[in-house]
């Protein structure tokens, strides 16, 4: 039996050169295709990863949305969210520690594109409303600055956002903020500030403000980028303004990365809300910045 089962062997693969796969030999199972260079928010005080963008050289592309179908947030999952999986931590443009998966789940209710994770910080611990990005691409800067602003600088700012506010026709007696952060983006000594600034327009109503603002060469600050919007209580989706003042709705800091390694890095906002959360990216374009990416990841609903 043995002989006649090895001589119809040998007939098929002289009749057709190959051998048949049930007789083939199996290999190795093929290598799982490379990742794409992604850049996340480490949010919740260093506890989850969210997914922002992936970087395509100069530009950043979608990523999985926590609305897309059960098998694309499952194939996300398994390449990017695999427990154990680290990523470099960015903090002031350069590494500043690790961010490693923990468990995620594109099965839950309210998290299907997030991770849990461990968050280790080489200086400045993630709190509250500092939070940073967390890459598996190249980060090429080799130093950075993100701070809290001089008295000057804070005075500075201060009086930029009183200029933007009376564009609205707005005299705020008390300004508040929720960030306001020093960083040097191009590692040249000079700081630009990122502001994320609120007044109470009346008990109902508040104006959010978000700006950039660089050193000219006269050595005093001015607005590069700037956003105003106006929300009332009745457009807030819990009813509740004071969810404004706790931070809801503003655009934040996240961090900054030069993630098209030309030297000069792009600044990173967070927007959180109801049911997801808005990530934006901005570059610098002479002495101005421009909007050069926005896209919402959804959550559940409220």
């Amino acid at each position: 039996m043995k002989q006649r089962f090895t001589s119809l062997l040998m007939a098929i693969v002289l009749l057709t050169g190959t051998v048949p796969t049930v007789f083939a030999q199996k290999g190795k199972p093929a290598p799982p295709p490379p990742k794409r260079p992604i850049v996340f928010a480490v949010l919740e005080n260093g506890g989850t990863l969210e997914p922002i963008a992936y970087i395509n050289k100069s530009k950043l592309e979608e990523p999985v949305n926590g609305s897309d179908d059960a098998a694309e947030l499952l194939a996300f999952n398994r390449s990017y969210l695999r427990p154990g999986t680290s990523y470099k931590m960015i903090f002031g443009g350069v590494s500043g520690g690790t961010s490693t998966v923990k468990s995620s789940n594109p099965k839950s209710d309210c998290s299907k594109n997030i991770a849990r994770v461990t968050t280790k910080a080489n200086k400045t611990p993630l709190k509250g409303l500092v939070m940073a990005l967390a890459t598996n691409g190249a980060v090429t800067a080799k130093a950075g600055v993100r701070r809290k602003p001089t008295t000057a600088e804070k005075d500075e700012a201060d009086q930029l956002a009183r200029s933007e506010y009376s564009k609205q026709k707005l005299s705020p007696k008390v300004l508040r903020f929720h960030n306001l952060t020093a960083i040097d983006l191009e590692n040249d000594g000079k700081a630009e500030l990122v502001g994320s600034y609120w007044v109470e327009i009346d008990k109902l109503t508040r104006g959010l403000l978000f700006f950039i603002a660089g050193k000219g060469t006269n050595g005093k600050y001015a607005i590069g980028y700037s956003e105003y919007r106006s929300i009332d209580q009745g457009s807030v989706m819990n009813e509740e303004i004071k969810t404004v003042d706790e931070g809801v709705y503003h655009e934040l800091l996240l961090d900054v990365y030069d993630f098209d390694g030309d030297g000069s890095s792009e600044i990173f906002t967070y927007v959180q809300s109801f049911e997801g959360a808005a990530f934006k990216a901005y570059r610098r374009n002479g002495n101005k910045w421009s909007e050069i990416y926005e896209w919402s990841n959804y959550h559940c609903a409220f």
